[in-house]
């Protein structure tokens, strides 16, 4: 029986790292081409295809391997995706990889502005975007490039994806996934896989920009630690665990 494995994970929170290593497990593979993302379920038109047409469009390659893998951070943002995906797919597996929002939200920064995409300084970039959204050309992106804060409010994210596949939805932090290489030990039964079978390494392949990323003043991480208070609290709640930052 074919199984089906989403990783729905904020953008730059790792997603492209944990794409890898899953993708190095003997009975995993993921869709392929990986860039640019296959971003199906975003589209009405794309899921209206069928599965047939998703397996072949995007796992032509795939042999024996008991689960077929996607990654999207566009999956995440949708609120209709998960409905898309459970219509076509059936039950799914969904990992979400979250970040220490503020720490998410530079290197968000650094990744518009070194595509072009931002102009701004980082302390005026954040302290206008704590205002509001700002507009953005979906014909470029198809996420905005400047959600820096907002996209930080994990749970308002995570919620219709855990309802929509409460059993098998799992929730991973980038923190413990590069301090310690067993945390995915876990992981791998609960996506009925041996853990045997897993890549024998687990090498820091994160995307980032190269130098050391800007330092926020005080007066503003300030202000940004209590933006995001209440929902790193709700989110801690919902998952019953403290958050790793």
């Amino acid at each position: 029986m074919i199984r089906h494995l989403l990783v729905i994970g904020a953008q730059r929170c790792g997603t492209t790292y944990l794409h890898t290593l899953l993708d190095g497990h003997q009975q995993v593979t993921m869709a392929r081409p990986a860039n640019p993302e296959p971003k199906v379920f975003i589209s009405e038109e794309a899921t209206g295809k069928g599965a047939q047409w998703y397996r072949e469009t995007f796992f032509a390659h795939a042999d024996a391997e008991l689960l077929l893998g996607d990654k999207s951070t566009s999956y995440l943002e949708d609120p209709k995706a998960p409905a898309r995906a459970a219509d076509m797919l059936g039950d799914v597996h969904v990992i979400a990889i979250l970040r220490d929002p503020v720490r998410r939200a530079i290197s968000n920064w650094r990744f518009s502005t070194d595509n072009g995409l931002e102009t701004r300084s980082l302390e005026t970039a954040l302290s206008e975007n704590l205002a509001g959204p700002r507009p953005w050309d979906p014909s470029r992106t198809s996420v905005s490039p400047f959600a820096y804060l907002e996209r930080g409010r994990y749970l308002e994210y995570l919620i219709p994806w855990m309802s929509a596949f409460p059993a098998t939805s799992h929730v991973l932090f980038l923190e413990e996934l590069l301090e310690d290489p067993h945390t995915l030990d876990g992981l791998w039964p609960a996506l009925g896989l041996s853990p045997n079978l897993a890549p024998p390494g687990h090498d820091e392949t994160v995307n980032g920009s190269p130098g050391e990323p800007p330092v926020l003043t005080a007066e503003l991480l300030g202000t940004l630690t209590a933006y995001f208070e209440k929902s790193n609290q709700a989110l801690s709640a919902h998952l019953g665990r403290d958050l790793p930052w």
